[in-house]
């Protein structure tokens, strides 16, 4: 994916609108950075000062059964067991400083 640009549909089809917020799931972020979501989380939590809380939040239980039951995630195999992180627009432009990726340059 070096040197490419992602075209905005792909893009535009990873935001949700989760409590009033649109946002991005780590799992999708984590694939349009060209990193693992473990990877990803671990650098939210090394740089967690730079992630002040509305900007990112864990869903709730029931959230992710509603993506379940919308297709938006197509099983919990997916998550591995885990549950997701949601990420704000502004938190999205931080992620791109603290990863080590050459899509995130």
């Amino acid at each position: 994916m070096t040197g490419e640009i992602i075209p905005l549909e792909q893009i535009s089809s990873k935001i949700l609108l989760i409590r009033g917020q649109k946002v991005m799931l780590d799992r999708d972020l984590a694939e349009l950075y060209g990193v693992d979501t473990k990877r990803l989380n671990e650098q939210v939590t090394r740089n967690i000062k730079r992630f002040p809380e509305d900007f990112m939040f864990e869903l709730k239980h029931e959230e992710v059964n509603n993506l379940l039951s919308q297709f938006v995630i197509p099983s919990m195999k997916v998550l591995g067991g885990a549950i997701p992180m949601a990420f704000t627009e502004h938190s999205v432009a931080i992620l791109s400083s603290v990863l080590k990726s050459e899509q995130a340059k």
